[in-house]
C-alpha cells in the first residue's frame, strides 16, 4: 500500500530569492578577457578567408561551372551568418542571461 503524500509546504516569506551578479573567480577574469579576444580574433580571421574563398569560387563557377559558383554564394551566405552570429554573442548571451536586467 502507498504512503499518503506529505502536505504541501507553501513559502510565505517576502523576501526574494537571491540573484547575484555574474562574478568571475579571482585572477582568472584577464585570462578570460585574452582568451575571448583570441576567439573573437579567430573569428574574425576565418570570416575573412572564408569570403575571399567563396568569391574565388563565384569567379570560377561564371563560365561553365555554375555549380561552383552557386556553392560560392551559398557558402557566402553561410559565412555572412556565421559573422553576424560571432559580432552578437555578446549581446545574446547577455540577453538569454539576463545580465544588466533589472
Amino acid at each position: 500500500m502507498l504512503a499518503p503524500l506529505p502536505a504541501l509546504v507553501v513559502l510565505t516569506s517576502a523576501e526574494p530569492v537571491p540573484n547575484p551578479p555574474p562574478q568571475a573567480p579571482p585572477g582568472i577574469a584577464a585570462l578570460a578577457d585574452q582568451l575571448i579576444g583570441w576567439l573573437k580574433w579567430g573569428a574574425l580571421a576565418a570570416g575573412v578567408v572564408g569570403l575571399l574563398v567563396c568569391a574565388g569560387m563565384i569567379v570560377a563557377g561564371r563560365r561553365h561551372r555554375s555549380g561552383l559558383a552557386q556553392e560560392g554564394l551559398v557558402g557566402s551566405l553561410w559565412v555572412l551568418t556565421g559573422l553576424m552570429l560571432a559580432s552578437l554573442t555578446a549581446v545574446l548571451v547577455g540577453a538569454f542571461a539576463g545580465v544588466g536586467a533589472p
